[in-house]
């Protein structure tokens, strides 16, 4: 009884004038609007289904049918929709042997993420201007034919991701094979993501791991006025650089069971940065393995961090970079293990990374519901915790004088949390269209 709210969000914010206007037409005269498809998966999702066969699970609700007020497409039908969004042309530039490429998406894949950006854009709060977006890439396993392998082993898939810190908004993601690094022209995605945030805000910032230490996205980052921190490559050159060190300049950060961290800051500059460009900021990290550690350690090993903001200080920077695993790693395990991103459903390219967009879109949807509708219990709950506490709710379905309503049992408090959302719901279906 309370998986409608998925769907009642989602028609709030407008999801199916969007996907009509933006998604690949129907097939056949008659069949399902790209709207009815697009809610169909993302309901599919929510509620715990990770195959587009999982559908029939839902079909054969008719209560659940009576109240969203449209039938469930077959598997057949959502398949076919998935591989409207490969586009073979995109391809043609392939190299042979399958090395490493980034291929370009499809106008399908394009609409998808115009969807997509509708959704954040009406569904974040407007009073928060700042966007902090935290940026990483994940390996997604799979064994298809045309899957290739990742940097550690792995056959699949490794699409990179953009997370709105402070609204838990997928902002962006770029699907690519797995023989595709994360440092392999990072600038794309990222530009789409700040692309991507809506027009008030007003402060941008950025947070990634040593993949995004690439020159030409930290020219972009400077150019543009964002600051950020990134973990940077350990070079032998900027390996001297943290040696060189003088112990009375490093500071101690953190105190650990097993070593003790220091940073100090180190003079650096890579080798193109251009000579008479701002300086960056590059912080090191020592780790030292405590006295009981030192026969079973490799002995001190040294990180680092650039940045090009100057009013924290050091400390302090460190701790910020370091909150973005509470982010982006939070996002790929809830996608990968809660919703249906770890199982791909197609052989084709394009079909999977629209699964994988659709995810995404699944994942800010409940984003939106948990922050704009639902009480404030529930706003940090992940997908299991919705479905146990409110998508499972069994109902009864009555209809009087033409007007359908649902039974639960009585004096339940979830019932009286789904009537308030429908109303919080209602008013952002106001607020969207004013």
């Amino acid at each position: 009884a309370g998986l409608p709210l998925v769907v009642e969000t989602m028609r709030a914010l407008g999801v199916d004038e969007v996907a009509d206007a933006e998604l690949p037409s129907p097939q056949r005269q008659g069949g399902f609007a790209p709207a009815d498809k697009i809610e169909a998966l993302v309901t599919l999702i929510a509620a715990g289904g990770d195959r587009v066969e999982d559908v029939r699970i839902l079909a054969e609700d008719k209560g659940l049918e009576k109240l969203l007020g449209t039938p469930f497409p077959s598997p057949d039908a959502l398949l076919d929709f998935l591989g409207q969004f490969h586009d073979p042309t995109c391809w043609k530039d392939r190299p042979l042997e399958k090395k490493a490429w980034v291929a370009p998406e499809s106008d399908g894949l394009r609409g998808l993420e115009a969807v997509n950006r509708a959704v954040v854009a009406r569904g974040a709060e407007r009073h928060v201007t700042q966007a902090t977006i935290d940026h990483d890439g994940t390996i997604i396993e799979a064994h298809k034919r045309e899957a290739t392998t990742a940097y550690e082993g792995t056959r699949g898939f490794q699409p990179l991701v953009a997370v709105w810190a402070e609204q838990q908004l997928i902002v962006a993601d770029e699907f690519r094979d797995a023989n595709v690094a994360g440092g392999e022209d990072p600038l794309s995605s990222v530009e789409r993501a700040f692309a991507n945030l809506p027009s008030w805000v007003s402060e941008r910032r950025f947070r990634a791991d040593s993949a995004a230490y690439y020159t030409p996205l930290l020219k972009y980052l400077v150019r543009e006025k964002i600051g950020f921190a990134i973990s940077a490559d350990m070079t032998r050159e900027l390996r001297a650089c943290c040696l060189a060190v003088a112990e009375q300049r490093w500071a101690r950060l953190d105190t650990r069971e097993r070593e003790e961290v220091d940073l100090a800051e180190v003079e650096f500059t890579p080798g193109d940065w251009p000579r008479d460009a701002w300086p960056l900021r590059y912080i090191a990290l020592r780790f030292t393995p405590r006295q009981q550690e030192l026969f079973e350690s490799k002995g001190v090993r040294y990180h680092a961090m650039v940045t090009n903001r100057h009013e924290l200080d050091a400390a302090d920077l460190v701790r910020w970079h370091r909150e973005k695993a509470g982010t982006i790693e939070h996002v790929h395990r809830v996608m990968k293990d809660e919703l249906a991103a770890g199982v791909l459903p197609s052989t084709r390219f394009g079909a999977n990374a629209a699964w994988f967009r659709i995810n995404a879109l699944t994942f800010n949807v409940l984003t939106v519901l948990k922050r704009r509708a639902l009480p404030e219990r529930l706003r940090e709950a992940r997908p299991k915790r919705l479905r146990y506490e409110l998508f499972t709710l069994a109902g009864e379905i009555a209809v009087h004088q033409s007007q359908t309503s649902v039974r639960v049992p009585v004096g339940n408090q979830r019932l009286d949390e789904i009537i308030a959302a429908r109303g919080r719901l209602l008013d952002l279906y106001d607020d969207c269209r004013a």
